[in-house]
């Protein structure tokens, strides 16, 4: 009962809370097919329904306790059955107005209790016990998505010592399984024959018929007005509590030759509702009438008058067919906002036409805003009435189709104008968030010319021929249109041109497999062409793609993924795919459990290849972040590391693509660590595909930023196939991959060892030239983090690195700036290479780099100019010589980027050792910008400004200024950091600021003295020394203001 609860019933919600059961023939069918199994169980199966439920079903019931007769207990609010369980607790248990019931006997004799309202019971009951099989058998019985392995427990059980016990439970659960088969053959029959109505198509047909209203002599109506004005955000106008039923609006009709009518349109159609109460003005919203599929219909049973009218306006609602032998499509919007899209349903039913009608064809149309709503116009005023009556005949003509042709249900295809329509209004109600997206390139419309060549013509043949075929023909036809050359853009423009997508698209909506798989194949070739790709997305071809995925057939579901990988390439088909659950089925499609044999059966070779492509739709789909989210959470990661196993490179490509794609998210690195897929991405390092050795450098670029994937690589063997692989300097994007990989894995010092001894280094400083720049961002990267070591700033000098390294910094990439100064500054650690820079003017130019408006650009060009100036001849002179330069520097304290401060605080100590640069950066006010800085709990900020305050105090009365602009009490506080650094830095700046009386004040009054001595007796002989020549400036001080006062 509980998959017909969830996949047929028809359940609603607005707004939070639980859903309910909506009133429609649908559920009402479900319901009293329910209602006459219970009924009927306790004669049919007397043992199983005096079985006791293992928790009772409980729900809010409307019957009175004085409904109950012989067999229970009565009194005023409770009924308790005289039928009792072991423990004696009644087996039915009314309580107010919650009853519990704890056996089929009881639900039975219930149902009869109920008589009229037996219908009210059944729902309330199913509305909060979705899956009664839970309460009857217990958890492990519960419906299940998937493979359901409930019968098998059940015969194991069977085996053991309370075998009559299991024996009841297997016949209920077989029984309660037939009744789901039951249900849900019962509700395909109906869906069949159902339409549901969207709050568009209503508000559509509204505006219409109120355009024909009036007080005129032909008018179809008086009038049709809405009891509400107002209008939610979903295009209700029903009150939410009534939402939750399905309804949508209510209309308060005037036909001509009746008395006003109250009307409900609702998700099921249209009824009379019980009309507006007096006394208390609202509507009455039982249902007075049967369910109409439309408005429309509804008034044509209503009122002869509406019909007659109807018939003297210059439009029809419907096409009459002209032919008995032919059937005609019409074509209808879609209106899927409403969360479910428009259904079709044969116009010879009882309450829609007196004629028998043809059947509907879907016509994938996205433009949901016209007032189409299955209704064709003969006429139209202005200029547009020839072309819609040319347009109107040549479709007719162009969809006739054979008998036979009807099994296939839906080939016709729109006229390129309407396409067109339908694009302009997509881009229009295209959300804000895909406004990144490339804009959609206009059609073009091959004009008839006897240059094009002959295949572009036999091609629009074919799609004739499919459109007017029957299914052999239609077959026939696809087959032949494979013949041509699919990926030559002349041949994808002829299908497009002359409406083949449409058709093709309509196809996969039949129920003939060789017409799906000939579409499909065929889709899936042209869809490599990017106007194709987007015109598929429009004419909601994704969304049945999708639906495919489910298909028993696994040459179907390897083509539907196939195609989608190919569609979904950009970011608004990635989104239809997530948003019509193509995510969750993708992942299903990677369940593969034969994955290990390298020789599989033809069974097995099936399963791998429908792995494959569900990988490789995965791969289109993950470069947007919220489908990488979604793959995850759809259990995505196992599957993929269970695939990274396979000895398969075409299987392992995109995989291993997917993985890279999302290795840019933090939860997909650690969980790539913990799935230990590591060492299968190390291993294919060493495959003989290059596309997949560059897939997986590329995952161990984005990875490698941990420091445990960093030793995993190392340990299984993976830095000397990267270091080998930097040979390929022709192959770019293997290039751009293997050099990130070796970046980030030189994070570490071991790998930096491996690395030199691979000779690596070499490598790179021979890719510094003639190389793309995302090439070059990550050799200049992977060198910088080299260069810590002093053995590899020696080989880079060598190999004659440092002349391309520097002409590198007149480059304009800001990723590539910030690696390039970290290089360089690293270099000039080394005074042999601090001589070629500064020959190459390679201060001059980090120092330019000041000005940059990227502040990881400054702060990076601030770091590498601090070893410059200590490691340079004459760096005071050096210095000077840059006109503005110090005023320059000076000018970034600042700055609002602590990065940035840090820096700038580290280059002015290393300025500041030279007197007459301390004097020039004095004088451009560099104390009281430090001393604006001193707040701050940033460490890092902390020790560099420390250290520049203690540099600073060197000249003239800057001590004094330091005190006058509150400098010294914040620094007292840093002393409390953590940090050993801040504390020696900090100390220094104490010593130099305690030579002025008033600071020793301030720092004595801040308790500096007994931070201080417990650092006096540190082993650190620099910051013992600081700290106790602090605390003898203070004591000295403190002995003179004694003398002085006592003689």
């Amino acid at each position: 009962m509980g998959v017909a609860l969830t996949r047929a019933a028809q359940w609603t919600s607005a707004g939070s809370g639980t859903g309910k059961l909506e009133i429609t023939p649908l559920n009402e069918s479900l319901l009293n097919e329910i209602i006459k199994f219970t009924e009927n169980f306790s004669s049919k199966h007397p043992q199983e329904a005096a079985f006791v439920f293992k928790e009772p079903l409980e729900w809010r019931t409307q019957l009175e306790p004085s409904a109950f007769e012989s067999g229970y207990e009565v009194s005023a609010k409770t009924v308790r059955s005289h039928e009792t369980y072991k423990d004696g607790q009644p087996l039915l248990l009314l309580t107010g107005s919650t009853i519990k019931v704890r056996s089929f006997a009881q639900l039975s004799r219930l149902l009869y209790v109920a008589a009229e309202k037996r219908l009210k019971e059944a729902q309330a009951c199913l509305e909060v016990n979705r899956d009664p099989i839970v309460k009857v058998l217990g958890p492990g019985y519960g419906t299940i998505e998937g493979e359901d392995m409930t019968m098998l427990r059940l015969l194991d059980n069977v085996k053991k010592d309370d075998a009559a016990d299991n024996e009841i439970k297997m016949k209920i659960s077989l029984l309660l399984q037939q009744l789901d088969m039951q249900l849900l053959n019962s509700s395909l029959k109906q869906i069949s024959q159902e339409v549901r109505l969207t709050p568009v198509a209503v508000k559509n047909e509204v505006e219409l018929l109120k355009r024909f209203s009036g007080a005129r002599d032909d008018a179809v109506l008086e009038s049709l007005e809405y009891t509400s004005d107002y209008e939610f955000s979903n295009g209700c106008r029903a009150p939410p509590w009534r939402q939750v039923h399905g309804e949508i609006c209510y209309l308060v009709i005037k036909p001509r030759d009746t008395d006003a009518m109250y009307v409900t349109c609702s998700t099921a159609g249209v009824f009379l509702n019980g009309g507006r109460e007096k006394e208390r003005d609202e509507i009455n919203y039982e249902r007075k009438s049967d369910i109409y599929k439309d408005l429309v219909t509804f008034l044509r049973e209503r009122s002869p008058t509406f019909v007659e009218n109807m018939a003297k306006q210059e439009y029809t609602f419907f096409d009459e067919p002209k032919h008995e032998k032919h059937y005609q499509h019409v074509e209808v919007v879609e209106a899927d906002e409403y969360g479910q899209p428009q259904k079709f349903y044969d116009y010879s039913e009882k309450n829609v036409f007196e004629k028998p009608k043809s059947p509907l064809v879907k016509s994938k149309l996205t433009d949901s805003k016209k007032l189409e709503s299955s209704m064709k116009w003969k006429s139209m005023s202005g200029s547009q009435v020839g072309k819609a009556a040319k347009r109107e005949k040549e479709e007719k003509e162009s969809k006739l189709i054979t008998p036979e042709g009807k099994k296939k249900l839906s080939t016709s295809s729109s006229p390129s104008s309407k396409r067109k329509i339908s694009l302009k209004v997509e881009d229009i109600s295209e959300s804000s968030s895909e406004s990144e997206e490339d804009e959609e390139q206009p059609d073009r419309h091959q004009e008839i010319n006897t240059d094009l060549p002959s295949e572009y013509w036999q091609i629009q043949k074919l799609v004739k021929y499919i459109k007017a075929g029957n299914q052999t023909a239609t077959v026939i036809a696809l087959c032949s249109m494979r013949d041509f050359n699919l990926y030559q853009e002349t041949c994808q423009l002829a299908i497009r041109d002359v409406g083949g997508l449409e058709v093709l698209i309509n196809l996969l909506d039949t129920e003939e497999i060789k017409c799906k798989i000939g579409s499909l194949k065929i889709l899936k070739e042209v869809s490599q062409n990017a106007q194709i790709r987007r015109t598929i997305a429009d004419l909601g071809g994704l969304q049945i793609m999708v639906k495919i995925l489910d298909s028993v057939d696994k040459d179907l579901k390897c083509l539907a993924a196939e195609t989608i990988a190919n569609v979904a390439r950009f970011k608004r088909a990635q989104r239809t795919v997530r948003q019509h659950g193509g995510i969750k089925k993708l992942v299903g499609l990677l369940d593969c459990r034969t994955m290990g044999s390298s020789h599989a059966t033809p069974l097995q070779g099936k399963d791998i290849e429908v792995a494959r492509c569900g990988a490789l739709a995965l791969w289109s789909c993950s470069k947007s972040a919220r489908n990488k989210e979604a793959i995850r959470k759809a259990g995505g990661i196992p599957l993929l590391a269970q695939l990274l196993k396979s000895p398969h490179s075409n299987m392992l490509i995109p995989v291993v693509g997917t993985l890279q794609e999302c290795a840019s998210e933090p939860s997909y690195r650690i969980a790539i660590k913990n799935e230990k897929m590591i060492e299968n991405l190390v291993k294919n390092l060493n495959s003989d595909n290059v596309e997949l050795q560059m897939h997986c450098a590329s995952a161990i670029f984005k990875c490698a930023e941990d420091q445990e994937t960093r030793d995993l690589v190392r340990q299984h063997g993976g830095l000397k196939p990267l270091a080998t692989m930097l040979a390929n300097s022709d192959k770019k994007e293997l290039l751009a991959a293997v050099t990130g990989a070796i970046w980030k894995c030189a994070i570490s010092e071991e790998n930096v060892t491996k690395f030199r001894e691979y000779k690596a280094i070499e490598a790179l400083v021979g890719l510094l030239t003639d190389q793309p720049e995302e090439v070059l961002v990550n050799v200049v990267g992977a060198l910088g983090e080299c260069c810590q070591e002093p053995a590899n700033r020696t080989i880079i000098r060598k190999c004659g690195g440092i002349p391309s390294l520097v002409a590198l910094l007149t480059g304009t990439n800001q990723a590539l700036l910030v690696n390039v100064t970290k290089a360089v500054g690293a270099c000039a650690v080394e005074p042999e290479n601090m001589q070629i820079i500064d020959r190459l003017d390679g201060v001059r130019l980090l120092w330019s780099l000041l000005k940059n408006p990227h502040v990881d650009v400054q702060a990076s060009a601030a770091w590498a100019i601090c070893p410059c100036i200590e490691n340079a001849k004459d760096a005071g002179e050096m210095v000077r010589s840059f006109v503005g330069g110090l005023e320059l520097i000076v000018n970034l304290l600042k700055s609002d980027n602590k990065e940035v401060l840090a820096s700038v605080c580290a280059a002015i100590t290393n300025i500041a050792k030279d007197e007459e640069n301390l004097a020039v950066i004095t004088d451009h006010g560099v104390v009281p910008l430090l001393s604006k800085l001193a707040n701050t709990n940033n460490d890092r900020l902390r020790r560099h400004l420390a250290d520049a305050i203690s540099r600073c105090c060197m000249w003239g009365k800057n001590r004094v200024a330091f005190g006058n602009t509150k400098a010294v009490a914040p620094l007292v506080h840093y002393l409390k950091s953590t940090d050993p650094a801040v504390h020696r830095a900090t100390a220094q700046a104490l010593y130099q600021l305690s030579e002025d009386p008033k600071n020793c004040i301030t720092m004595h009054e801040n308790g500096v003295v007994k931070l201080l001595l417990g650092m006096a007796g540190s082993t650190d002989e620099t910051l013992q020394e600081a700290a106790a020549g602090c605390i003898a400036n203070i004591r000295r001080l403190a002995l003179a203001t004694e003398k002085a006062k006592y003689g």
